[in-house]
């Protein structure tokens, strides 16, 4: 008889930069589209959600935009007003008064939003003229909505790059007031910053564009203005070989996001969070591991794993030393006591697609834990 719990590699401390994290079992950052318009606004509903999921080492809170040019999805929560910093104190302080750690992931859509979102019923931005595949998410923010076709987005002029970092700035130094232990930079999926990364859309002929170490620049150039901000060992990033929103790709995606995680390197950052391709976001599975590999070659701090891991692989890559945490997301949604679930060996809830995005307290609050069967909200 053993105490040790099931894939016990998950749940060993871990310290990111000033933090020590109780487990290596990460929330990761899941759009649930539920924040309350007009504001976009957190309420005590999301306060709960979180709250319930405060066993993870790391929750990583959903996408959050960090001004209204920032927004692509109806119903989505920003951090650039008072308001907003207020709602989000609601889910911090639920957080930490159940133990858990929680950063704001900062997000600019980019060019994978609509004119509805955007003041005046403007064009959206991104690296360089594009119309991604697909449709955007508008909910009834459009009469014709809830999806519409993305429409063509411009090129932000180079002397808009300082009011943009400014733009990301702005909402770190919200999250703080907020009462966030930290910040994750996204610059994954294909949203605004890895357009400016991704050779498929980035097309320009000035400093952000051309060679890779053109195109990464405005990432570095971000990640400073965060550091200005708060200690560097309080900011992390995410990245995403393959796969994303709008169809985007690179031509050397080991080449590219290799040079991405060196210029991340010698910051002193909390980690670097890679999501590998996998079903949910494209890309080729085959060649995952090398790409993944080589990141955390370059890369000097702690490395966040996501994409289609169950626990018994993300125990394992933990073990190979492949990685140092494992992020889950459609498990965190159905299970908000998702480590106590694995250090079990399950069960496990299964999640409602139906429930994933819009709605109310129906799955999002009340999925049954191992303790109580029956979770009202």
């Amino acid at each position: 008889m053993t105490d040790t719990p099931a894939n016990a590699s998950l749940f060993t401390p871990l310290d990111i930069g000033p933090i020590t994290l109780d487990n290596r079992v990460v929330m990761a950052p899941l759009t649930r589209s539920r924040s309350k318009v007009p504001g976009h606004v957190q309420t005590p509903l999301h306060a709960l959600y979180y709250a319930q999921r405060a066993g993870a080492g790391l929750i990583v809170g959903e996408a959050t935009q960090i001004s209204r040019e920032g927004q692509g999805y109806a119903w989505t929560p920003g951090i650039y007003t008072d308001e907003q910093v207020e709602g989000w104190k609601l889910v911090t302080d639920a957080v930490h008064n159940a133990g858990g750690r929680i950063f704001c992931q900062l997000w600019h859509v980019g060019a994978i939003s609509h004119n509805c979102f955007q003041e005046n019923n403007a064009a959206p931005v991104s690296s360089s003229v594009w119309t991604p595949e697909g449709e955007a998410f508008v909910g009834d923010y459009h009469p014709d909505g809830p999806t519409l076709p993305h429409p063509e987005a411009r090129a932000l002029d180079t002397d808009e790059i300082p009011r943009l970092i400014a733009d990301y700035r702005h909402a770190a130094r919200c999250a703080l007031a907020a009462g966030f232990d930290g910040v994750e930079l996204h610059a994954a999926n294909g949203y605004l910053m890895d357009q400016f990364i991704r050779s498929s859309v980035n097309t320009r002929d000035d400093k952000y564009g051309g060679p890779v170490e053109n195109r990464i620049r405005i990432v570095g150039e971000v990640l400073d203005a965060l550091a200005d901000e708060m200690d560097p060992g309080r900011i992390g990033i995410r990245l995403s070989p393959s796969g994303g929103a709008g169809g985007s790709s690179d031509a050397d995606p080991k080449g590219t996001y290799t040079a991405v995680a060196k210029l991340c390197a010698g910051r002193g950052l909390a980690y670097l969070h890679v999501v590998r391709p996998n079903s949910h976001g494209g890309g080729d599975a085959a060649a995952a591991g090398e790409i993944v590999a080589s990141m955390r070659a370059a890369f000097d701090g702690p490395l966040i794993v996501n994409g289609g891991f169950d626990p018994a692989e993300g125990a394992s890559w933990l073990a190979e030393d492949r990685a140092d945490a494992i992020c889950y997301g459609r498990l965190f949604l159905a299970n908000p006591d998702l480590p106590a679930r694995i250090a079990a060996d399950g069960p496990y809830n299964d999640p409602d697609p139906n429930t994933f995005y819009g709605g109310g307290a129906g799955g999002y609050v009340d999925y049954p834990t191992l303790k109580r069967k029956d979770v009202a909200a």
